[in-house]
């Protein structure tokens, strides 16, 4: 009986112990949740990112992607604040009061529109480099707003020129008076104001079927976005020249608690994958924009130029809307350094655009984002708690 009881526990000793172990090793998943449907340019660049950092992590830790099921596009920054997701796609622009200091330099993209025709060939590359290094080395107050809603900031992804895309002719200032325009973010609220428009918001996740019941006239928003919300059957018309500016997501933001799960090793991974993610999805919104307009052309829909007052008049709301701006972030959120910032992101938008600019786009900028910034963040210290 005394040998079959020490049996008995030498076998129970080596069971919990090989328990253990597996625990030890075995793989932990990360969600990740993307609010844009499988077919965007979004989620295929976080699926890519996801591959790589897997493959980097030896399956130790992997990441998988939640396209549109896990959390909406409005959901997910308080899904990822609350544990529910432990990565995510956030749009700051929903957000006016938790991120106003990021906001302030996201709604400055219509600089874009001053800085010549070569910013508008490689302006979502360039954008989304410039809003990921800002944040990272400039604005220690960005960071502490992701930190506050409990996420750390790791990178985001731009788009090409926004444009007018509607159900109707809308190109001159006559047909921009009282029509209503979907808009992403309060920079075209207040070019549609001061050239006569209605603005609207509502989530990504709205715009088809508002469109679809003449809620609205229009959607201000980049051309291969319209397609990726299958929008490309109610859109007959595309008015290209007018108001621009670019969208800037956070593609990867990532849970703190999460974050701190990660060594520092995986930390580094991470932000590897997530720079070659995150430019292979600006530099593929910036090459399919032409490739969506010229399919659009030949399934009948019309795509002009807007008029040259809309033009004029959109570089008079650029030049004045900068002082006001300022002022209103720093009335209503007590953003400080208004000036100083827009200075810094507008250097760093014009070093970017002429580094993508002299750049292959055939060997992509992944390698580019890397080097000149995420490679440089401590990752003993970003993010950690």
């Amino acid at each position: 009986m005394t040998q079959l009881k020490g049996l008995t526990t030498a076998v129970s000793a080596a069971a919990l112990c090989t328990g253990l172990l597996a625990g030890a090793t075995q793989a932990r998943e990360l969600s990740f949740a993307i609010g844009h449907p499988p077919v965007s340019y979004l989620v295929k660049g976080g699926e890519r990112a996801s591959e790589e950092f897997n493959e980097a992590t030896g399956g130790d830790m992997t990441l998988k992607v939640y396209p549109m099921s896990l959390l909406s596009m409005a959901e997910t920054m308080g899904g990822l604040r609350e544990g529910l997701a432990d990565v995510g796609t956030v749009m700051t622009p929903y957000f006016p009061a938790e991120f106003p200091h990021t906001n302030l330099i996201i709604e400055s993209s219509m600089i874009l529109e001053t800085l010549g025709e070569g910013a508008t060939e490689v302006q979502g590359p360039a954008f989304a480099a410039a809003v990921s290094e800002f944040v990272f080395t400039k604005c220690p107050e960005c960071v502490e707003e992701f930190a506050a809603q409990n996420q750390v900031f790791t990178g985001g992804a731009g788009t090409p020129q926004y444009v007018l895309n509607c159900t109707k002719p809308v190109a001159t200032m006559e047909d921009l008076q009282g029509a209503r325009l979907r808009i992403g973010g309060a920079n075209w609220a207040r070019w549609s104001e001061a050239i006569g428009a209605a603005p609207i918001t509502m989530s990504g996740n709205e715009m088809l079927e508002a469109l679809n019941q003449g809620v609205l006239d229009c959607i201000i928003l980049s051309t291969p976005d319209i397609y990726n919300f299958g929008m490309g059957d109610s859109v007959t018309h595309i008015t290209k020249g007018a108001p621009g500016g670019a969208y800037f997501a956070s593609m990867s933001n990532m849970n703190i608690s999460s974050w701190n799960e990660l060594s520092e090793e995986q930390r580094t991974d991470f932000l590897k994958a997530m720079a070659h993610g995150s430019a292979w999805t600006s530099q593929r919104y910036q090459e399919g924009a032409a490739e969506v307009e010229a399919a659009a052309r030949e399934n009948g829909v019309e795509i002009m130029q807007a008029d040259d007052a809309v033009v004029e008049a959109t570089q008079e709301f650029i030049a004045e809307d900068r002082a006001s701006t300022v002022a209103y972030f720093q009335e209503e959120y007590g953003v400080e350094r208004g000036e100083e910032m827009l200075d810094d992101f507008t250097a760093l938008l014009e070093k970017w655009v002429g580094l993508i600019g002299e750049a292959d786009p055939e060997q992509g900028y992944g390698d580019l984002y890397w080097e000149e910034i995420f490679s440089k963040v401590d990752v003993s210290q970003y993010g950690v708690k």
